[in-house]
């Protein structure tokens, strides 16, 4: 899939259609002249009828406006907000900065019904926008767009704080009331033995306000988080598979942790026993990709619908691929397969077609991605620094939209593996390691240290995600006396270490 057109670019393609007088298909019954204000638009029904909720109640209906040849949309609506929900109709992302544009797109996609357009807007929700689609989006009563930018508002609340006061009291209370998503760590652990107390086996949550990680829940006796799957969907955090001891037995079982119950619930494990896989959580599916089994690495990638947790095979990946590492932006799923010596192709897998296409490549010395996250419609992918330099990573940035790559200036101090624990949360990336919990402002062309807090309480390597906990039960408070992590740190040698690691 390539990059999307602009909007730009649809507005030409329609002003060609108008201006050659190409009128044949239009006047077949499959093709629908929509006019709104001074624009004529002819598209296909079937198009309208799949996307448009609107149009479809018209075409049930049968009413006489349904059977014309042209329909004139009125009632307000702006031809530039429909001409956007055209370009999403096609598949395409366009591109919308303009604020009178953001209102108008609103505007259509709550008069006309499109939930792909509302879909769209929640995908480019970022800092620079998200006020005013919430606020427009209370105005024109689109719910799921209102609900979804008043979380992103409340995971960048910090960087929000002046722009906020600018909404109305009641809209401002309800932001307060959400629970901002919380950096969320847990070791990597064989399964245990039920007649153990191993207090090693626990999930932490990151209390920002006191800069000290917390208790959250202990992992299920036989869940496994060495060499399994560790993902988020629909706010549940996933443990697939894994291993047990040195003999590397796989675990074929599968773990969910509801954070609004505080339990943990079993379901079987993918179809192929497999371990070092890569788990990603995308639109209420697990995808396992790649892994090992009996000394052998594999291709073989399988989907879980987490409302059944039936496991399904998929297309296989590209190559066979083991741990590699992936990130969804803007609900597209890449990965990363290294090619040895420098070269590494970024694949994405397109769920609703079942395939694989090649995104992009980057070809540099040491170019194999380590981790990769993604910040709106940028991945960033980690390296090794020069001669394979583990300690001081490279950072290079890839845009989906516009298809250019960017390397980022300097190294990045990756202390015990701090940076490929990284997720982002609004403009902010988390990391972590025993000594130092570092959050990142991330400027485009740069990531500049913010804020540094306690580190990990327990040793070895980690698994992080981002967990949206319950505000209303205050899960360290009913077990603060007995499960209070009191860690000696001290705060001036840890600035000290930020300071001489990430000068500013």
């Amino acid at each position: 899939m390539g990059p999307p057109c602009s909007l730009d670019q649809s507005r030409n393609s329609v002003t060609r259609i108008e201006d050659s007088g190409e009128g044949q298909d239009e006047e077949s019954t499959r093709v629908l002249r929509v006019r709104v204000e001074e624009s004529v638009f002819p598209i296909d029904r079937a198009v309208l009828w799949q996307k448009c909720e609107y149009f479809r109640a018209l075409f049930r209906s049968g009413m006489k406006d349904s059977q014309q040849s042209e329909f004139h949309l009125q009632g307000g609506l702006k031809a530039r907000g429909f001409l956007i929900a055209m370009a999403v109709f096609r598949g395409e992302q366009p591109v919308i900065r303009d604020p009178d544009e953001i209102v108008e797109a609103v505007e259509c996609a709550a008069f006309l019904q499109v939930d792909v357009l509302v879909q769209h807007l929640t995908d480019i929700l970022d800092t620079d926008n998200c006020i005013l689609m919430y606020h427009t989006a209370s105005v024109y009563g689109l719910w799921r767009l209102f609900h979804n930018a008043a979380a992103f508002i409340r995971d960048a609340y910090f960087d929000l704080q002046e722009a906020v006061k600018a909404l109305p009291e009641d809209m401002v209370c309800h932001v307060e009331s959400l629970s901002p998503a919380s950096f969320v760590a847990l070791g990597t652990h064989s399964p245990s033995m039920k007649i153990l107390q191993d207090s090693y086996r626990t999930v932490f949550y990151l209390d920002e306000k006191q800069g000290a990680w917390k208790y959250l829940t202990d992992l299920p006796t036989d869940a496994s988080t060495s060499m399994a799957g560790v993902a988020v969907v629909g706010n549940r955090l996933y443990i697939v598979g894994g291993v047990r001891g040195v003999s590397k037995e796989t675990v074929d079982l599968s773990f969910s942790y509801d954070t609004e119950t505080n339990t943990w619930s079993v379901f079987d494990g993918p179809q192929q026993s497999r371990y070092n896989f890569t788990l990603v959580g995308h639109n209420e599916h697990l995808y396992a990709i790649g892994g090992e089994f009996d000394k052998r690495i594999m291709s073989s990638v399988e989907v879980c619908d987490v409302s059944t947790g039936a496991w399904t095979f998929c297309k296989h990946a590209p190559r066979s691929v083991a741990g590699v590492a992936s990130a969804v932006a803007r609900r597209r799923i890449f990965v990363c397969f290294w090619k040895p010596p420098d070269t590494t192709d970024i694949y994405e897998y397109v769920p609703s077609n079942d395939e694989w296409t090649l995104t992009t490549t980057m070809v540099k010395p040491q170019s194999y991605g380590h981790c990769m996250v993604a910040h709106g419609d940028n991945l960033y992918v980690m390296r090794n620094g020069p001669c394979d330099d583990f300690l001081r990573c490279l950072m290079d940035c890839y845009n989906i939209t516009t298809g250019q790559w960017t390397a980022i200036p300097g190294h990045y101090v990756n202390s015990r593996g701090a940076l490929f624990t990284a997720v982002v949360r609004g403009d902010s990336a988390f990391t972590v390691n025993r000594n130092l919990t570092l959050e990142f402002l991330i400027c485009g062309d740069k990531w500049k240290p913010r804020r540094q807090m306690m580190g990990f309480p327990k040793s070895g390597s980690l698994w992080t995600c981002l967990l949206r906990l319950p505000k209303s039960k205050d899960i360290q408070k009913e077990i603060e006396e007995e499960e209070a992590m009191v860690i000696d740190v001290n705060v001036e040698s840890v600035e000290a270490l930020v300071e001489a690691n990430y000068p500013p």
